[in-house]
């Protein structure tokens, strides 16, 4: 399981995130890497009394500012990343490193990594990052394309409710320049390190599930119709679906014979996200309800439900 930033005792997010991925999901050069960007963060903060603090600036006894930088952030290529109640969700990311000429990406010791955080950069809400940290092909001396991934286990108790929104991506580097954390020699001030935050955004929101039932079927030309169906999505907290609310969800009709929906009514959800509505039979097609969508939930159509009037 991994830790939340909000209950997590160690101090600044690189650090948290250098003790959250559990071993069973993550080789053992990650787990390595990790760590030691925890000691050499927790060791920085150390010496200069930032405790809390995720930006290390160049003194004494701290690491040295790395010369690196990062852009061209693409999450999920674009697209929210929906999360159910259970299954693991892994998306893409890719982003580009800028480096100075000296900087040996290459290196055994070179750890890069791209994260997003609900919240503020200095102290997030939560945090979500790859199992495994990214790969990063050079394309020049002094460019990089880097591609890696961020995991979401639901069912692991990574995410509440109100996590669902905005998240912001940040990324760090640091280059250990052959210096081991866990010796007694070690020299923190032979590291260097860098940390960018605002690189962009994106969505992580709850998944999103829509019914619809037509009835009578068959139906006689005139009478009433009634369509229900219900609006969930999930629950972060309880793991299950629960009813969506108070949203606006249109009820839909494709006559039989034609490929395009059109617009009958909009109908509000209900208690437990319930759907109910009337309307008068005419002619054979199909019923649907459609969600446009919110910030923290996706749009969902549900399958059209045919109805024969006779």
């Amino acid at each position: 399981m991994r830790i939340r930033a909000t209950v997590a005792a160690v101090t600044g997010a690189l650090a948290l995130s250098a003790f959250a991925v559990p071993a069973a999901q993550a080789d053992d050069s990650a787990a390595a890497s990790r760590a030691d960007v925890a000691k050499v963060l927790e060791a920085a903060h150390a010496a200069s009394g930032k405790t809390g603090a995720r930006i290390v600036a160049a003194a004494e006894d701290e690491p040295y500012a790395l010369d690196a930088s990062f852009s061209d952030v693409k999450i999920n290529a674009g697209k929210a990343i929906v999360v159910g109640t259970s299954r693991q969700v892994t998306v893409p990311t890719t982003f580009t490193l800028t480096h100075g000429a000296d900087v040996d990406i290459t290196a055994d010791d070179f750890i890069v990594d791209l994260e997003i955080h609900r919240g503020s950069f200095a102290e997030p809400d939560n945090l979500l990052f790859g199992d495994l940290l990214p790969t990063c092909t050079p394309v020049s001396t002094t460019v990089a394309s880097c591609k890696g991934t961020i995991d979401v286990r639901p069912g692991e108790n990574e995410l509440i409710n109100s996590d669902a929104g905005t998240w912001t991506a940040d990324a760090y580097a640091v280059a250990l320049n052959g210096q081991d954390p866990s010796a007694d020699d070690f020299d923190v001030t032979k590291v260097g390190v860098v940390e960018q935050d605002g690189l962009g955004t994106t969505k992580v929101q709850r998944y999103s599930k829509l019914t619809v039932n037509a009835s009578p079927e068959p139906v006689k030309k005139g009478r009433t119709i009634t369509v229900t169906g219900a609006l969930t999505r999930a629950n972060w907290e309880t793991h299950k679906y629960a009813g969506y609310t108070a949203q606006p969800v249109k009820l839909q009709f494709k006559k039989k014979g034609t490929t395009t929906y059109v617009n009958v009514k909009t109908v509000t959800s209900g208690s437990a996200g319930a759907l109910k509505t009337t309307v008068t039979a005419s002619t054979d097609g199909y019923y649907r309800y459609n969600f446009a969508g919110t910030t923290t939930t996706p749009a969902v159509k549900a399958a059209g439900d045919f109805i024969d009037v006779q």
